[in-house]
Protein backbone atom coordinates (compact mmCIF):
# COMPACT_ATOMS: atom_id res chain seq x y z
CA UNK A 1 0.00 0.00 0.00
CA UNK A 2 1.51 3.22 -0.74
CA UNK A 3 -0.04 6.61 -1.42
CA UNK A 4 1.19 10.14 -2.80
CA UNK A 5 2.22 12.78 -0.92
CA UNK A 6 -0.95 15.33 -1.96
CA UNK A 7 -3.04 12.36 0.27
CA UNK A 8 -0.99 12.72 3.46
CA UNK A 9 -2.28 14.86 6.47
CA UNK A 10 0.94 16.17 8.32
CA UNK A 11 -0.93 17.74 11.12
CA UNK A 12 -2.11 13.97 12.22
CA UNK A 13 1.12 12.46 12.08
CA UNK A 14 3.80 11.60 14.85
CA UNK A 15 7.03 10.71 15.59
CA UNK A 16 8.06 7.29 16.85
CA UNK A 17 10.96 5.70 18.28
CA UNK A 18 12.91 2.29 16.75
CA UNK A 19 12.87 -0.16 19.95
CA UNK A 20 14.36 -2.81 18.33
CA UNK A 21 14.94 -4.38 14.85
CA UNK A 22 15.67 -7.81 14.13
CA UNK A 23 16.53 -9.78 10.65
CA UNK A 24 13.98 -13.03 11.16
CA UNK A 25 14.57 -14.60 8.07
CA UNK A 26 17.95 -16.58 7.00
CA UNK A 27 20.50 -14.82 5.63
CA UNK A 28 20.14 -17.14 2.49
CA UNK A 29 16.60 -15.86 1.48
CA UNK A 30 15.12 -12.27 1.18
CA UNK A 31 15.65 -9.98 3.86
CA UNK A 32 12.76 -9.51 6.87
CA UNK A 33 12.98 -7.57 9.63
CA UNK A 34 10.49 -7.27 12.51
CA UNK A 35 10.45 -3.62 13.81
CA UNK A 36 9.19 -2.50 17.11
CA UNK A 37 7.92 1.06 17.36
CA UNK A 38 7.48 2.95 20.85
CA UNK A 39 4.87 5.51 20.64
CA UNK A 40 5.09 8.03 23.57
CA UNK A 41 1.35 9.59 22.64
CA UNK A 42 -1.31 8.67 25.16
CA UNK A 43 -3.97 9.94 22.87
CA UNK A 44 -2.79 6.75 19.83
CA UNK A 45 -5.03 3.94 19.72
CA UNK A 46 -5.32 1.58 17.33
CA UNK A 47 -6.98 -1.95 16.76
CA UNK A 48 -5.90 -5.10 15.43
CA UNK A 49 -5.76 -5.34 11.49
CA UNK A 50 -4.89 -1.53 11.22
CA UNK A 51 -1.78 0.15 9.45
CA UNK A 52 0.31 2.99 10.24
CA UNK A 53 1.73 5.11 7.36
CA UNK A 54 5.54 5.72 7.30
CA UNK A 55 6.55 9.09 5.98
CA UNK A 56 10.15 8.40 4.53
CA UNK A 57 12.17 12.30 4.61
CA UNK A 58 12.93 13.89 1.05
CA UNK A 59 13.31 15.53 -1.06
CA UNK A 60 11.49 12.73 -3.12
CA UNK A 61 10.83 12.47 -7.19
CA UNK A 62 8.43 15.12 -8.26
CA UNK A 63 10.22 17.81 -5.73
CA UNK A 64 7.91 15.91 -2.81
CA UNK A 65 9.36 16.01 0.76
CA UNK A 66 8.07 12.49 2.23
CA UNK A 67 7.33 9.62 0.40
CA UNK A 68 4.65 7.49 2.38
CA UNK A 69 3.93 4.02 2.86
CA UNK A 70 1.49 2.18 5.07
CA UNK A 71 2.50 -1.46 6.60
CA UNK A 72 -0.11 -3.76 8.82
CA UNK A 73 0.35 -3.07 12.44
CA UNK A 74 1.39 -7.11 13.19
CA UNK A 75 0.79 -7.13 17.04
CA UNK A 76 -2.39 -6.94 19.06
CA UNK A 77 -4.02 -4.48 21.30
CA UNK A 78 -1.35 -4.42 24.83
CA UNK A 79 -4.10 -4.30 28.09
CA UNK A 80 -1.36 -2.56 30.52
CA UNK A 81 -1.28 0.50 31.67
CA UNK A 82 1.48 2.03 30.21
CA UNK A 83 1.80 5.43 28.43
CA UNK A 84 3.53 4.40 25.75
CA UNK A 85 2.34 2.36 22.41
CA UNK A 86 4.83 -0.71 21.04
CA UNK A 87 3.53 -1.19 17.43
CA UNK A 88 5.28 -4.20 15.58
CA UNK A 89 5.82 -4.07 12.04
CA UNK A 90 6.89 -6.63 9.50
CA UNK A 91 9.06 -4.90 6.29
CA UNK A 92 10.75 -6.98 3.49
CA UNK A 93 13.31 -5.32 2.20
CA UNK A 94 12.21 -4.33 -1.61
CA UNK A 95 13.79 -3.62 -4.71
CA UNK A 96 12.35 -2.74 -8.47
CA UNK A 97 13.51 -3.03 -12.28
CA UNK A 98 12.97 -0.51 -14.24
CA UNK A 99 11.11 -1.96 -16.91
CA UNK A 100 13.13 0.50 -19.74
CA UNK A 101 16.66 0.17 -18.43
CA UNK A 102 16.65 -3.09 -16.98
CA UNK A 103 18.68 -1.55 -13.69
CA UNK A 104 17.67 -2.19 -10.26
CA UNK A 105 16.65 0.12 -7.54
CA UNK A 106 15.81 -0.48 -3.88
CA UNK A 107 12.71 0.26 -2.31
CA UNK A 108 12.44 3.60 -0.90
CA UNK A 109 10.53 3.16 2.36
CA UNK A 110 11.55 -0.78 3.00
CA UNK A 111 15.03 -0.01 2.60
CA UNK A 112 14.86 3.13 5.23
CA UNK A 113 13.22 0.91 7.75
CA UNK A 114 15.48 -2.16 7.11
CA UNK A 115 18.41 0.47 7.46
CA UNK A 116 17.03 2.30 10.56
CA UNK A 117 19.19 1.77 14.10
CA UNK A 118 17.55 1.36 17.40
CA UNK A 119 16.95 5.07 18.79
CA UNK A 120 16.00 6.62 15.28
CA UNK A 121 13.66 8.70 15.37
CA UNK A 122 10.60 7.68 12.58
CA UNK A 123 7.54 9.94 11.80
CA UNK A 124 4.53 8.35 11.34
CA UNK A 125 0.78 8.59 10.16
CA UNK A 126 -2.61 6.57 11.40
CA UNK A 127 -3.35 4.66 12.96
CA UNK A 128 -6.13 3.99 9.52
CA UNK A 129 -9.12 2.32 9.43
CA UNK A 130 -9.19 -1.91 8.42
CA UNK A 131 -11.30 -3.59 6.45
CA UNK A 132 -10.70 -6.35 8.63
CA UNK A 133 -13.11 -7.00 12.37
CA UNK A 134 -12.91 -9.50 14.87
CA UNK A 135 -16.53 -10.84 14.92
CA UNK A 136 -17.96 -10.11 18.21
CA UNK A 137 -19.48 -13.66 18.35
CA UNK A 138 -16.81 -16.33 19.13
CA UNK A 139 -18.28 -19.14 17.72
CA UNK A 140 -17.37 -17.31 14.42
CA UNK A 141 -14.89 -19.13 12.09
CA UNK A 142 -12.30 -16.85 10.81
CA UNK A 143 -10.96 -18.40 7.29
CA UNK A 144 -7.30 -16.40 6.78
CA UNK A 145 -5.61 -16.35 3.63
CA UNK A 146 -2.63 -14.74 3.42
CA UNK A 147 0.76 -14.53 1.60
CA UNK A 148 4.51 -12.85 2.26
CA UNK A 149 4.00 -10.06 4.65
CA UNK A 150 0.39 -10.36 4.55
CA UNK A 151 0.35 -12.42 7.24
CA UNK A 152 0.65 -9.43 9.82
CA UNK A 153 -2.20 -8.30 10.57
CA UNK A 154 -3.20 -12.34 11.13
CA UNK A 155 -0.49 -12.48 13.55
CA UNK A 156 -2.44 -9.29 15.35
CA UNK A 157 -5.82 -11.40 15.02
CA UNK A 158 -4.71 -14.60 16.41
CA UNK A 159 -2.97 -13.51 19.28
CA UNK A 160 -5.87 -11.03 20.36
CA UNK A 161 -8.24 -13.15 20.26
CA UNK A 162 -6.77 -15.48 22.69
CA UNK A 163 -5.41 -13.40 24.68
CA UNK A 164 -8.59 -10.93 25.00
CA UNK A 165 -11.21 -13.93 24.80
CA UNK A 166 -8.92 -16.42 26.42
CA UNK A 167 -10.57 -19.18 23.65
CA UNK A 168 -12.43 -18.71 20.73
CA UNK A 169 -15.06 -21.66 20.06
CA UNK A 170 -14.96 -21.14 16.35
CA UNK A 171 -12.48 -22.69 13.77
CA UNK A 172 -9.37 -20.29 12.92
CA UNK A 173 -7.63 -21.33 10.49
CA UNK A 174 -4.67 -19.59 8.72
CA UNK A 175 -3.25 -20.53 4.81
CA UNK A 176 -0.04 -19.36 4.26
CA UNK A 177 2.18 -19.13 1.25
CA UNK A 178 5.96 -17.94 0.65
CA UNK A 179 9.08 -18.62 -0.67
CA UNK A 180 11.39 -21.09 0.86
CA UNK A 181 13.34 -19.88 4.14
CA UNK A 182 10.15 -17.54 5.44
CA UNK A 183 7.97 -19.68 7.73
CA UNK A 184 9.93 -17.40 10.80
CA UNK A 185 7.62 -14.65 9.50
CA UNK A 186 4.42 -16.46 11.36
CA UNK A 187 6.26 -19.51 13.27
CA UNK A 188 8.98 -17.72 15.31
CA UNK A 189 7.69 -14.56 16.91
CA UNK A 190 10.26 -14.50 20.11
CA UNK A 191 8.08 -13.32 22.47
CA UNK A 192 4.59 -14.57 21.64
CA UNK A 193 5.08 -17.16 19.00
CA UNK A 194 1.93 -18.34 17.31
CA UNK A 195 2.95 -22.03 17.85
CA UNK A 196 1.27 -21.12 21.62
CA UNK A 197 -2.20 -21.58 19.75
CA UNK A 198 -1.48 -24.79 18.46
CA UNK A 199 -2.53 -26.45 21.27
CA UNK A 200 -5.60 -24.44 21.17
CA UNK A 201 -8.50 -27.02 19.72
CA UNK A 202 -9.48 -24.11 17.52
CA UNK A 203 -6.65 -22.83 15.40
CA UNK A 204 -4.65 -24.41 12.53
CA UNK A 205 -1.93 -23.36 10.23
CA UNK A 206 -1.50 -24.80 6.91
CA UNK A 207 1.76 -23.58 5.29
CA UNK A 208 3.51 -24.34 2.03
CA UNK A 209 7.19 -22.75 1.22
CA UNK A 210 8.46 -23.35 -2.54
CA UNK A 211 11.58 -23.64 -3.95
CA UNK A 212 10.44 -23.92 -7.34
CA UNK A 213 12.65 -22.06 -9.29
CA UNK A 214 11.10 -18.72 -10.40
CA UNK A 215 8.48 -19.22 -7.82
CA UNK A 216 6.76 -16.72 -5.95
CA UNK A 217 5.02 -16.83 -2.43
CA UNK A 218 1.40 -17.24 -4.28
CA UNK A 219 2.63 -20.63 -5.37
CA UNK A 220 3.30 -21.59 -2.16
CA UNK A 221 -0.44 -20.55 -1.07
CA UNK A 222 -1.80 -22.35 -3.80
CA UNK A 223 0.08 -25.44 -2.91
CA UNK A 224 -1.68 -24.79 0.78
CA UNK A 225 -5.32 -24.33 -0.61
CA UNK A 226 -5.32 -27.20 -2.60
CA UNK A 227 -3.55 -29.77 -0.08
CA UNK A 228 -6.33 -29.01 2.64
CA UNK A 229 -8.92 -27.82 -0.24
CA UNK A 230 -11.83 -30.14 1.71
CA UNK A 231 -11.43 -27.95 5.09
CA UNK A 232 -11.32 -24.42 3.14
CA UNK A 233 -14.72 -25.61 1.56
CA UNK A 234 -16.32 -26.94 4.17
CA UNK A 235 -15.46 -23.76 6.33
CA UNK A 236 -16.21 -21.15 3.47
CA UNK A 237 -20.26 -23.25 3.40
CA UNK A 238 -20.77 -22.44 6.98
CA UNK A 239 -23.51 -19.45 7.25
CA UNK A 240 -20.59 -18.20 10.42
CA UNK A 241 -17.18 -18.41 8.81
CA UNK A 242 -15.61 -14.46 8.05
CA UNK A 243 -12.89 -14.91 4.96
CA UNK A 244 -9.51 -12.61 5.47
CA UNK A 245 -7.63 -12.10 2.30
CA UNK A 246 -4.02 -10.83 2.42
CA UNK A 247 -0.66 -9.84 0.46
CA UNK A 248 -0.20 -9.18 -2.88
CA UNK A 249 -2.87 -9.37 -5.48
CA UNK A 250 -1.50 -12.20 -7.20
CA UNK A 251 -2.93 -14.07 -3.66
CA UNK A 252 -6.33 -13.03 -4.79
CA UNK A 253 -5.84 -14.44 -8.26
CA UNK A 254 -4.70 -17.68 -6.93
CA UNK A 255 -7.48 -18.09 -4.46
CA UNK A 256 -10.10 -17.42 -6.88
CA UNK A 257 -8.46 -20.44 -9.09
CA UNK A 258 -8.49 -22.81 -6.36
CA UNK A 259 -12.01 -22.29 -5.28
CA UNK A 260 -13.52 -22.16 -9.16
CA UNK A 261 -11.97 -25.90 -9.19
CA UNK A 262 -13.07 -26.71 -5.51
CA UNK A 263 -16.58 -25.37 -6.25
CA UNK A 264 -17.11 -26.74 -9.74
CA UNK A 265 -17.27 -23.69 -11.70
CA UNK A 266 -16.61 -20.14 -12.25
CA UNK A 267 -20.27 -19.66 -11.62
CA UNK A 268 -20.55 -21.39 -8.51
CA UNK A 269 -17.68 -19.72 -7.17
CA UNK A 270 -18.98 -16.52 -7.62
CA UNK A 271 -22.01 -17.38 -6.09
CA UNK A 272 -20.41 -18.65 -3.00
CA UNK A 273 -18.23 -15.07 -3.32
CA UNK A 274 -21.16 -12.65 -3.17
CA UNK A 275 -23.02 -14.44 -0.42
CA UNK A 276 -19.89 -13.63 1.32
CA UNK A 277 -19.56 -10.18 0.17
CA UNK A 278 -22.81 -9.06 0.73
CA UNK A 279 -23.26 -10.51 4.05
CA UNK A 280 -19.82 -8.82 5.14
CA UNK A 281 -17.92 -11.80 5.49
CA UNK A 282 -15.48 -11.11 3.06
CA UNK A 283 -12.37 -8.22 3.85
CA UNK A 284 -9.13 -8.19 1.52
CA UNK A 285 -6.24 -5.96 2.42
CA UNK A 286 -3.73 -6.22 -0.87
CA UNK A 287 -1.11 -4.51 -2.70
CA UNK A 288 0.97 -4.66 -5.54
Amino acid sequence: MSDSADEIHLESSCVATLKSTTRITPETTDEVRQLVLKIDEPSFRYTAGQSIGVLVPGPHQFGNEFHHRRYSIANPVESDNSQSIELELLVRRCFYLDEISGEQYPGIASNYLCNAKVGDKIKITGPYRSPFKIPADTSSNLLMIGTGTGVAPFRAFVRQIYAQHGSWQGDVRLFYGDRGGMNLLYMNDQQKDLTQFYDEQSFKAFSVLTDRPLSGAEEGLQDSLKNNVEECVRLLREPNTYLYLAGQEKAAQVFDKVMVDAFGSEEAWNKEKSTLVEQERWAELLYH
